[in-house]
């Protein structure tokens, strides 16, 4: 049976415990393409951003042949690859997400940080898949499986567990630091939050409310309202924390 040999580069290796680090044989029976190989190996295919075999890049399509040797990396941080083949049909200048069941936490997060997530905790993998596909999303997940969808283009495989270790992950995963617009969501609908007048929300505060707190915004999509309150000294501390963890320079 024909061969070919893989060799997975930096965080890949979560996707392959046992073989992390080294080179990985793989049989195949019938002409097989690149992409059906990483993903049978175990490795979602939006994890993946440059494939050299033999040397040359190559794009997803590629048919494998005997003796090929074949080299697959995440993204690059630091490094400019532009000149070669890249396997996003195109980067997403805006950031906006979809996410999985699993990840409602880090959707209330990263809204609070101002960007676009859409979410519900019932929402059907095959959803999940054509919208991120059709309202150009990145995917969050941690189900690789949902990652190997055809239809997903721009996707990631979250780590972390706890969720503010979720939206550090994810802050530096796509650079999202320069990007933060605390508390212009809504953490709730998603719906975008604009100041409104004290007078035009008097019905929906609470005694106290009214009499300590004068500056109020109003989420256009469901209403909801929010102030500075001790809500609101915990959701800064969270932004803090988020903004603490970007990366140095070096």
């Amino acid at each position: 049976m024909p061969q070919v040999t893989f060799r997975f580069y930096a965080e890949l290796n979560d996707f392959l415990p046992l073989q992390r680090g080294r080179d990985v044989a793989y049989r195949f029976a019938r002409r097989a393409s690149v992409k059906d190989a990483i993903e049978a190996l175990g490795v979602p295919h939006t994890e993946v951003d440059l494939i050299l075999v033999n040397g040359v890049s190559v794009d997803f399509g590629y048919r494998i042949q005997p003796g090929d040797r074949i080299s697959v990396y995440p993204t690059f941080e630091s490094i400019d690859i532009t000149p070669l083949v890249r396997l996003r049909p195109h980067p997403l200048r805006e950031p906006r997400f979809v996410l999985d069941v699993h990840l409602g936490k880090l959707a209330t997060y990263l809204r609070l940080l101002g960007f676009d997530c859409l979410y519900t905790n019932d929402a059907h993998d095959g959803d999940l898949a054509r919208i991120s596909s059709q309202e150009s999303r990145i995917l969050l997940t941690r189900d690789r499986g949902l990652l190997k969808r055809g239809v997903v283009s721009h996707g990631y495989f979250v780590r972390a567990i706890e969720p503010l270790a979720q939206t550090i992950e994810v802050a530096r995963r796509f650079d999202l630091f320069d990007r933060v617009q605390p508390f212009h969501r809504c953490v709730r609908c998603n719906g975008l939050v604009t100041p409104v007048p004290k007078a035009t929300v008097l019905d929906q505060l609470l005694p106290k409310t009214r009499l300590y707190f004068d500056e109020f915004h109003r989420c256009e999509t469901c209403g909801r309202v929010y102030w500075r309150g001790s809500h609101y000294e915990r959701m800064q501390r969270i932004v803090d924390t988020v903004q603490a963890a970007r990366p140095s320079d070096g």
